[in-house]
């Protein structure tokens, strides 16, 4: 492979897809399977379509432009990208007390240790990866190994609860039952806010920019959601298979539960290893996309590691401050998520249309512009949804 070695390519698949894979991502996944049953299937195939047709449409306009998103939202409005960046950065500090908060829950499950000391170490070994005098490499190796961890350890207990695949794949394609709002929440979690432009501002940071990188790009930003789906795909089973004994789990720890009687006692471990993975990575990746956000290209990488540290550093003393991520935060880190995506995609479709002159010329495939342009309005009705949520928790 020439050009950014194949490990930045990776690095930024995995960056989105762990970036995804949280501690909500678990919870949101369990508590739908048990709601749902094997139905819940139909919702994550459609959730998926969907998602790819985000994703390959955000990182085409940016990593084909070579500009970050708020970069190319300056562009072509001055201030849109700032507002953007805002909104990412806020909503970016939210969910990392929530992130790091999960990963002191993942070392209580492996080693009974105390959550806030788990917490807390968590965020020193994230902040351990951006102190390093290779941070970009490190990276891209921690994202890479952690996603495969969560994945190797969910495919065990998967297999380990014997779902009713059978069932599955009927009701993938034929549901006993179709409910919008989950999909939409599962899109949200997939794709929604910071996590689609994780992934295409590492592409850009490692080089893989520009007309000439299509391929490359359109590959890793279609692998980055196929990573997400099989990791939902596999809890799903894995929640399923004890479900559809008739086991009532827990309704505060759905998925811990749901590993607990699949795989008795080293499944509940396993439980903790896949909850800490997936509170460290989305540390750092919530962390590394946050600060993209508020500096450019031209920001030396030293002084963004910097930053980077500081920002982890932060959300750390409020999380031993508050405990856990609370609730009123978390709401409203979900009403940004709900505002984010659509106006920045908008802005991405917006060039894809009419800004060529932003692409080095590339004609943009009119199919995946209209493709783009269906799930926009779906985005904007779901933003609307999230803001008079707001609205209505306040009155």
């Amino acid at each position: 492979m020439s050009g950014p070695g194949r490990a930045a390519t990776f690095g930024a698949m995995f960056m989105m897809a762990t970036s995804a894979i949280g501690p909500g991502f678990l919870t949101q996944t369990s508590v739908f399977t048990v709601q749902m049953g094997a139905a819940l299937a139909f919702a994550i195939l459609l959730s998926i379509i969907i998602d790819v047709a985000v994703q390959l449409n955000v990182w085409r306009v940016l990593a084909v432009s070579g500009k970050r998103a708020h970069e190319l939202g300056n562009t072509v409005l001055p201030g849109l990208g700032w507002f953007i960046a805002v909104l990412v950065f806020i909503g970016g500090i939210a969910f990392n007390i929530g992130n790091i908060a999960g990963a002191g829950l993942g070392t209580n499950a492996m080693f009974g240790m105390d959550p806030k000391l788990g917490g807390l170490l968590s965020a020193l070994l994230a902040i351990g990866v951006f102190l390093s005098k290779r941070a970009g490499v490190a990276l891209d190796r921690i994202m890479i190994v952690l996603g495969a961890v969560m994945i190797l350890l969910m495919l065990y207990v998967a297999i380990a609860s014997n779902p009713p695949v059978g069932e599955a794949l009927k009701n993938t394609v034929a549901p006993e039952n179709v409910d919008f709002m989950v999909i939409t929440t599962l899109v949200g979690g997939t794709v929604g806010g910071y996590i689609t432009f994780a992934g295409a501002h590492r592409l850009i940071d490692s080089g893989v920019t520009g007309p000439e990188n299509v391929g490359r790009i359109t590959k890793t930003s279609v692998a980055g959601i196929i990573i997400t789906g099989v990791m939902r795909i596999l809890l799903f089973l894995a929640v399923l298979g004890v479900v559809s004994t008739g086991v009532a789990l827990a309704e505060d720890n759905t998925a811990a539960d749901a590993f607990y009687h699949a795989a008795g006692e080293v499944g509940l471990r396993m439980f903790g290893i896949v909850l800490w993975a997936a509170g460290l990575s989305s540390v750092v990746g919530a962390a590394y996309t946050s600060v993209s956000f508020i500096t450019t290209q031209k920001t030396q990488p030293r002084n963004r590691n910097i930053l980077t540290v500081i920002f982890i550093a932060a959300c750390a003393v409020l999380f031993l401050i508050l405990g856990t991520a609370p609730q009123t935060l978390l709401i409203f880190a979900g009403a940004f998520n709900g505002v984010i995506l659509p106006i920045a995609f908008a802005l991405v479709l917006w060039v894809a249309w009419r800004r060529r002159d932003l692409l080095g010329g590339y004609h943009y495939p009119k199919w995946l512009l209209g493709v783009g342009a269906i799930v926009l309005i779906l985005e904007f009705y779901l933003g609307w949804n999230s803001l008079t949520g707001i609205a209505d928790l306040w009155n």
